[in-house]
């Protein structure tokens, strides 16, 4: 069974995951209206990728018994002062989240439950890579400096972020994946 406080502080990580991916659709949403289609796309790639971390929270919660509350989430910031502010934001917000998984792990690790704790290693895991994709994008748009089409192609060239589908990521809610 699943710890009573593992599952609450988890309800609160699936809000923080939508969240999050409301918060790449409005950076997407920027960049689209910079005329920035590879940055478009990666954003929206990674809302989507949000949303099934949501999803694979809400299926773990459900195959253990536990109860699932979707609470509500803020509007994401939708101004930015230049094209790099959605990459720092994205670094920022991974950086959070990554706070958030780790904090997850240490209080499945204190109540006592295992299976959670197992559950978490993989999002842990998901986080090293989230945090690397948005440092490399972040160095090299400050070195791009004001020249966002360098970046543009950059993206269309080496994909960053696309791992391709992850055998071992738990499964989603609705059979929907990442």
């Amino acid at each position: 069974m699943t710890a009573p406080r593992f599952a609450e502080a988890l309800n609160g990580q699936i809000a923080a995951e939508f969240a999050a991916s409301h918060q790449y659709v409005a950076a997407a949403a920027y960049y689209e209206s910079q005329t920035l289609p590879q940055l478009a796309g990666f954003f929206y790639s990674q809302a989507i990728e949000e949303r099934g971390h949501a999803l694979m929270m809400i299926k773990y919660l459900l195959d253990t018994d536990a109860p699932v509350t979707l609470g509500a989430i803020e509007a994401p910031r939708i101004e930015f002062g230049d094209f790099i502010d959605p990459i720092r934001m994205a670094l920022e917000q991974e950086r959070s989240v990554s706070a958030a998984i780790a904090a997850l792990f240490k209080t499945a690790r204190e109540e006592g439950d295992f299976l959670s704790e197992q559950f978490m290693q993989w999002f842990l895991k998901e986080q090293v890579e989230e945090e690397a994709t948005a440092s490399e994008l972040l160095d090299i748009a400050e070195r791009v400096g004001d020249q966002p089409m360098i970046l543009e192609e950059y993206i269309a060239r080496e994909n960053p972020g696309a791992a391709g589908d992850d055998p071992t990521a738990p499964e989603a809610a609705g059979g929907l994946g990442a």
